[in-house]
């Protein structure tokens, strides 16, 4: 097990993500012993492992005693410790909802992008998927002639923006097609950005749809409530 923590270890340092389906990383994601090491391993040096069962990669992140004393003389650190501007932060966000969003919901109902969800009697008895199965792209034009102009103009959005996002692991871009890199699900905490998106951002557009709007910290609720079995038992 020893070379497997070292080499698991190092890989993660070098890399900084590795897929979900990575020998070592299935190790550590199902054996309970070898995760406590590599997690132990990892904190030594101010990290922690990320890993978000519906993203189809693991990386590693500071942990939160280290975020300060790593980043906190950075004056730019208050809006993004990677050198992210406001406009290139709002961009990610606008790409993580219509990419990520929609593909929750595919994990969820156990449907991909090219199923309806019609017709499948045992859809949520699938395990869950990750990859371009569930993650569709957006094209880059309606991207750029959507956005451009409010996040600085198109040239910068396509020449710059994009080609950093691209660097930085979030998305990949192919054959004018944005798609989900790997760290656009796994870096991206979806508890708190779905709730903020839909009560900031998309709370006006719900509201006046007509639609009601959800509970603000939804998955906190969630955690508390029993389980359907726990309340047949009960009664």
């Amino acid at each position: 097990m020893e070379q497997d923590i070292r080499t698991l270890t190092a890989r993660l340092l070098a890399n900084r993500w590795l897929p979900r389906n990575d020998r070592l990383v299935r190790r550590a994601l199902v054996d309970e012993t070898f995760r406590v090491e590599l997690d132990q391993r990892l904190a030594a040096v101010g990290l922690q492992l990320l890993d978000n069962p519906y993203a189809g990669h693991v990386a590693t992140a500071l942990s939160a005693e280290m975020i300060e004393p790593v980043f906190g003389a950075r004056r730019e650190y208050a809006a993004s410790n990677i050198g992210l501007t406001r406009d290139e932060i709002a961009l990610l966000v606008v790409i993580w909802s219509l990419i990520v969003l929609p593909k929750r919901e595919r994990q969820v109902t156990r449907r991909e992008v090219a199923d309806d969800g019609q017709g499948d009697m045992f859809g949520t008895e699938k395990p869950v998927e990750h990859g371009h199965t569930v993650s569709a792209g957006i094209p880059e034009a309606s991207l750029i002639a959507d956005f451009g102009p409010l996040l600085g103009g198109r040239s910068r959005v396509k020449n710059f923006m994009l080609g950093k996002l691209a660097r930085l692991g979030f998305i990949e871009r192919k054959n004018g097609v944005v798609l989900e890199g790997p760290l656009l699900d796994v870096a991206l905490d979806y508890r708190v950005l779905a709730d903020r998106i839909i009560h900031g951002a998309l709370a006006e557009v719900i509201a006046r749809a007509g639609h009601p709007l959800p509970p603000t910290g939804a998955f906190e609720l969630a955690d508390v409530l029993p389980d359907e079995d726990d309340v047949e038992e009960d009664a």
